[in-house]
């Protein structure tokens, strides 16, 4: 009687336990959507603050955000799958080996806001760079390293052994084994575990708290070694430190409102490209 009640069970704790987290997601978008719709519009995403920051929009918040990503998915991106390739394809199995994978590990469970430290001091106080957009840029990078490390030799271990062996055999090298046979492969699973990592990236506040985001700034970042606008640090400002927090709070849930679109939509594409590749296989 009660193996046949076992799977009922933990079919209803999985149903119940799926329909709590769909309800609280739920919940939250339904909060951010009725409070924040009424601030979004053109002029909203378009314009710069003004009146300190009660009115106008967001607009050098979306391109410091969007900068941000793009140097840290150029510094983070390279790294990281190189890395990857080398711990996979070419590495042994070694104790040095395991000791560089559990590092890799244990620096993805970091705080954020201790790379926020580290960029501070080896980035902004030591290589001299400043509070700017590089220097925080180069700090996410960071962040973001271990993550695309794992993702990526985690598609490469889900290509199989056999592709490798059959190019072996037919007089490829083991670098032309990689480059037309394991990458083209593994290149689904290494964009969505990028994309997903940068998405991340993009809504972190701790690490660019002291490497180079400010308050306000009445213009886009135009240049690297200039202080920028961020949309999670703005919203975090809008939301506790404004000295007209009651005046400004639609302002900040439709900051949200466009954080949380900007996300989706990354990770819209995440699952776009997996799609796609599942289609033509």
């Amino acid at each position: 009687m009660m193996k046949k009640l076992t799977p009922i069970i933990e079919w209803g704790t999985l149903l119940l336990t799926t329909g709590l987290v769909c309800f609280f997601l739920l919940a939250i978008l339904w909060d951010l959507i009725s409070k924040g719709s009424s601030s979004l519009s053109w002029a909203f995403i378009s314009t710069s603050p003004t009146d300190g920051m009660t009115k106008g929009g967001i607009l050098p918040a979306i391109i410091g955000t969007v900068l941000l990503t793009l140097i840290t998915a150029l510094i983070a991106a390279p790294f990281g799958i190189c890395c990857a390739i080398y711990l996979n394809e070419y590495a042994t199995d070694s104790w040095l080996t395991r000791i560089i994978r559990a590092s890799i590990r244990n620096l993805a469970g970091v705080p954020s806001i201790i790379y926020g430290l580290f960029g501070l001091a080896l980035f902004v106080q030591g290589l001299q760079m400043g509070t700017s957009l590089l220097a925080a840029g180069l700090t996410l990078g960071l962040l973001s390293l271990p993550y695309i490390i794992i993702t990526t030799e985690e598609a490469l271990r889900r290509v199989p052994n056999s592709m490798r062996e059959a190019a072996l055999a037919v007089g490829a090298t083991q670098f032309e084994s990689i480059r037309d046979v394991v990458l083209p492969s593994a290149v689904p699973g290494m964009l969505t575990g990028l994309v997903l990592t940068l998405s991340r990236a993009a809504g972190e506040t701790a690490p660019i708290l002291f490497t180079g985001v400010a308050f306000y700034i009445n213009k886009p970042a135009g240049y690297l070694n200039q202080e920028f606008m961020a949309l999670p640090y703005h919203l975090y400002m809008l939301s506790t430190q404004h000295q007209a927090i009651e005046q400004v709070r639609p302002l900040a849930y439709g900051t949200a409102l466009v954080l949380i679109i900007v996300v989706f939509f990354l990770n819209l594409s995440a699952f776009y490209i997996r799609y796609q590749h599942s289609k033509h296989e």
